[in-house]
């Protein structure tokens, strides 16, 4: 008796996944064919069109990085140099840049793991904020470009600050005879009140 249960819930369970497995097949048939029929275009036509596009700036922007790292080589002596460590060292000072220093601090301890200096992401940061009003906030770029350089250089300085530091005021003319100082007038007494 026990066994015919068994056989017949078997049957039923296979009956029931057979009609599941059959319905399914033609409602994909028919979206299939709606699909077909509406007019828009298949996914992979729009995919195929953006892909050469998408390659060749993908190309572009993996050469940029591998110069950079390069770069990064050749200026910095010691670990600070290693690609690892410029470029988690350039990503915590993009993230304390934007104030995300929960993440920054994540990235800071994979940092110190691979031995990479810390004293190098105090310069680079201490030379972002010198630059500060020359990265504008809507553009990625001028942060990337600002933060890398500062990882190559820490000691750089911004052009406007620089250049007025080093020129010393000079006058404007050969012959010009300095200017005594204007001395400042003399505040209005004030008028006596009318006797009375």
């Amino acid at each position: 008796m026990r066994q015919r249960v068994f056989e017949s819930r078997n049957a039923v369970l296979r009956q029931f996944a057979a009609t599941l497995a059959v319905s399914c097949l033609l409602v994909l048939a028919g979206l299939g064919g709606a699909s077909a029929q509406s007019g828009t275009p298949a996914p992979d036509q729009g995919k195929a069109a953006a892909q050469p596009a998408d390659a060749a700036k993908d190309a572009a922007q993996n050469q940029r990085r591998t110069d950079e790292f390069a770069e990064a080589a050749q200026v910095i002596n010691g670990p600070a140099g290693n690609p690892e460590c410029v470029w988690l060292g350039r990503r915590v000072v993009r993230l304390m840049w934007r104030d995300d220093l929960d993440t920054a601090f994540r990235h800071l301890d994979l940092y110190d793991r691979f031995g990479c200096p810390g004293g190098h992401i105090q310069a680079a940061f201490r030379c972002l904020t010198r630059f500060g009003g020359q990265i504008d906030p809507k553009v990625a770029e001028t942060l990337d470009s600002r933060v890398h350089a500062c990882w190559i250089n820490p000691a750089a300085q911004p052009q406007q600050a620089a250049a007025s530091a080093s020129q010393p005021a000079a006058p404007a003319s050969g012959n010009a005879q300095p200017q005594p100082a204007a001395s400042p007038s003399p505040a209005a007494s004030p008028t006596p009140a009318p006797q009375k």
